[in-house]
């Protein structure tokens, strides 16, 4: 259970981020943005310090979530006069593209293949699906002719997560489908940015993985820095 309590470990971030997408998908109210981006803080926050980022990497982060704490501000008390939905989506999209990079980084100059690994991998997976979904909620706040998927409307956040993990995984169930670019290509690039992630490093980790190995390596030279 200490991979799923522990501020250092990628178990906590798997945690929030099924946290983060249970409120984005279930929450419907305007002060929902400003909930969901305070839990996304949090995760980008753990995040960080599991995968033992940079300090210009922690500085970049910093400011973006300074950003993003302004950002969930605004949208509670001034929604409808700056869009705070808009404003809301973009500051998520940030904190999802530092976050997994973030990670990646840190599984490349691991010395060990340990549970974290798998768990760093699989946060990094998740992470790039629902920095996607924020994208295509942006474009369908943004976008109005065409609506976003066409005679579906521009979309709910719940249909634009959906819309983003049945992409990334290339199940495609054909009901939610983007009326034009840039939605399509950006559809596209989620496509195999989550295959080649998969058959990769996904792929790479969990072949090399072996149960008895612990988070041991993690404390001392297992990440080679």
């Amino acid at each position: 259970m200490e991979a799923f309590s522990s501020p250092d470990s990628y178990g906590l971030v798997l945690l929030l981020i099924l946290v983060t997408y249970a409120l984005s998908a279930a929450l419907v109210a305007s002060w929902a943005a400003s909930l969901v981006l305070a839990v996304q803080i949090a995760t980008v926050w753990v995040t960080l310090r599991a995968s033992r980022a940079r300090r210009s990497v922690r500085t970049i982060a910093n400011i973006a979530l300074a950003a993003a704490a302004l950002a969930a501000v605004a949208n509670l008390f001034f929604h409808d006069q700056i869009h705070g939905g808009v404003v809301a989506a973009w500051a998520s999209c940030l904190l999802y593209l530092i976050a997994p990079v973030s990670i990646v980084r840190h599984l490349v100059v691991r010395r060990i293949v340990d549970s974290e690994t798998v768990l760093g991998a699989i946060a990094a997976y998740l992470m790039a699906g629902m920095f996607f979904a924020f994208l295509y909620h942006v474009l369908g706040l943004s976008q109005t002719q065409p609506p976003f998927f066409g005679s579906q409307g521009r979309g709910t956040l719940s249909q634009d997560l959906f819309f983003s993990f049945t992409t990334l995984t290339t199940t495609g169930y054909g009901n939610l489908v983007p009326a034009g670019n840039p939605g399509q290509t950006f559809a596209v690039l989620e496509m195999v940015t989550g295959q080649l992630f998969l058959v990769t490093a996904v792929a790479k980790v969990v072949s090399a993985w072996r149960p008895g190995q612990g988070r041991g390596g993690l404390r001392g030279n297992s990440d080679g820095e």
